[in-house]
């Protein structure tokens, strides 16, 4: 399948900055899509129920990646073990082969285009197709990534920020906390299945960040409530991200109310959810 671009994706790098520094709302823009071969450096367990893999090698030289949550998607082989991964096109784009082949999105928690590594954060859960496959992923192992397509900039203007996530978005919100400004305040509200997942490693001694940490129960997600009664200054910026219906009240309420950007990553009972 053939996906022709007419977008510019010259320099995203710097248009993603200028967006950060001065923009408002959210600004999407394109990065030239490739497809890479990348080795398994560096196996991670960060909590009983949270891997990370370090993918490196020359596979990753001329990477792309400069917004917080942005996202690769992992080719997996078919059943057959056959891979039959996208190929780039004359557009900057990628023609997919038909059928598609399993594929499964993963933000992007770390790249170090010195050292060539990149840092996925896989939450595990029984029957999933790419946490099976990361949990029996060994180092030396070969993985093939594509993308990222491109971001949802959001800006680093903002007074005050809220993140809504659960175990799944806790990589972007743990990225955005390393780059974005020092003096920028937020609430950073985590909603998890178990309670080992909040020993999720964030970035520490950042002023003006208070973190609430929820367990989902048997009753269901308070996660949308939570955030709603908190009190916030005018002016914040809300980024709410993981299981599409838990988030899924936070679009109606921000909407009027304050900038968002909401992205439903998974949803209960299906698999590879596809939102946008």
């Amino acid at each position: 399948m053939s996906h022709h671009a007419t977008e510019d994706r010259s320099d995203p790098r710097e248009k993603v900055a200028a967006h950060h520094r001065a923009g408002s709302g959210n600004v999407r823009v394109p990065y030239p899509i490739g497809v890479r071969t990348t080795t398994i450096a560096a196996r991670h367990e960060l909590t009983p129920r949270m891997l990370r893999l370090t993918l490196g090698g020359p596979g990753l030289d001329g990477f792309h990646t400069y917004q917080a949550d942005d996202h690769v998607k992992i080719v997996f082989p078919d059943a057959d073990g056959t891979l039959r991964a996208p190929v780039p096109n004359d557009h900057q784009m990628l023609d997919w082969p038909h059928p598609m082949p399993p594929t499964r999105k993963y933000t992007i928690r770390r790249y170090d285009a010195a050292a060539r590594e990149l840092d996925l954060d896989f939450v595990l859960h029984d029957g999933g197709l790419a946490s099976t496959w990361a949990e029996k992923a060994q180092v030396g192992d070969a993985v093939v990534i594509a993308g990222p397509p491109g971001a949802k900039a959001f800006p680093h203007t903002y007074g005050h920020y809220v993140f809504a996530v659960d175990a799944t978005a806790l990589p972007a919100a743990a990225r955005w906390l390393e780059e974005a400004p020092a003096d920028v305040s937020a609430h950073l509200v985590i909603e998890c299945d178990d309670p080992a997942e909040h020993d999720y490693p964030l970035p520490a001694g950042r002023p003006g960040v208070e973190i609430v940490r929820l367990v989902r129960d048997s009753a269901g997600s308070r996660l949308a409530d939570v955030v709603r009664s908190l009190d916030l200054p005018g002016g914040a910026f809300l980024f709410a991200a993981g299981e599409a219906g838990d988030i899924k009240p936070l679009r109606a309420w921000s909407a009027g109310r304050m900038d968002a950007l909401i992205t439903g990553y998974w949803k209960r009972g299906v698999a590879g959810l596809v939102e946008d």
